[in-house]
């Protein structure tokens, strides 16, 4: 009997938990049943000690995801989205640990917004972007923090045209980090979500709150919440560990406290 596949994987790997969309067969689309295994990976993530990271993916090499499935949308007679369709971090989930969406080919509508939310965005060289919805019809709300990552005038394209960016481009604008062969990606982003997951886990935690201060306060403000946020921090012991383990000469044992 020919094993059935779960429509979304979690795996643990050294502290990097991959969430990978196992769908390759109709370009990792969102059908309900994905959207719930996302859902599901999510939750486990927030609740798992022993990951750090979490790496958003798809596979296969043709697709991160392609968005909504359109013919279940079709079958079902699908119009405005439920709030909680389908995981958005910093809307409908919150999710403190860090976030890296490893885009292994198109990301297109529903793909696009996953690869939005994530923190951090590794593209493989074959990578294209796109927010095609005004090719079918269908609507972008998510989509409003588009232009503090790639300016307004590039969103604009984007969500006008529906025409899809390559890697490079996508590079170029500030919405991809890095782009790399695509034979290398997984290498490339675990040895990434190491590093992050070596660092001290409060200061991870405070600083991508930090990023975030300025797009929901004033900047005056957000010298305030910053202060605020960074003020346990350095009361921590993990505050005292870095120091002690520089001056020893040996790597840090974090704490989290």
């Amino acid at each position: 009997m020919t094993p059935v596949m779960q429509p979304v994987s979690y795996l643990l790997d050294n502290g990097v938990a991959w969430l990978t969309i196992e769908r390759p067969e109709a370009r990792n689309a969102l059908s309900k049943d994905v959207r719930d295994g996302l859902w599901a990976g999510v939750r486990r993530f927030n609740r798992d000690h022993d990951a750090q990271v979490l790496v958003l993916t798809g596979t296969g090499d043709k697709a991160f995801c392609a968005g909504g499935d359109l013919k279940e949308m079709a079958t079902t007679g699908l119009e405005v989205p439920e709030p909680d369709f389908l995981p958005q971090f910093g809307r409908n989930i919150e999710v403190e640990k860090p976030t890296i969406a490893a885009v292994n080919g198109v990301a297109f509508a529903g793909g696009f917004l996953l690869a939005q939310m994530c923190d951090l965005v590794v593209a493989a060289d074959s990578a294209r972007f796109g927010v095609t919805e005004v090719k079918v019809g269908r609507g972008a709300p998510w989509a409003v923090p588009l232009p503090l990552l790639v300016g307004a005038r590039a969103a604009m394209e984007i969500l006008l045209t529906g025409d899809p960016i390559d890697a490079a481009r996508a590079e170029r604008l500030g919405f991809v980090n890095r782009v790399v062969p695509a034979a290398d990606l997984r290498a490339e982003v675990q040895a990434l979500a190491e590093r992050i997951a070596d660092n001290a886990p409060l200061s991870v935690l405070a600083a991508k709150k930090t990023v975030r201060l300025l797009a929901e306060h004033p900047l005056r403000e957000a010298f305030g919440e910053a202060e605020r946020l960074w003020e346990p921090v350095y009361l921590s012991q993990d505050a005292k560990e870095g120091p002690a383990a520089f001056r020893d000469k040996r790597a840090p044992e974090w704490k989290g406290y």
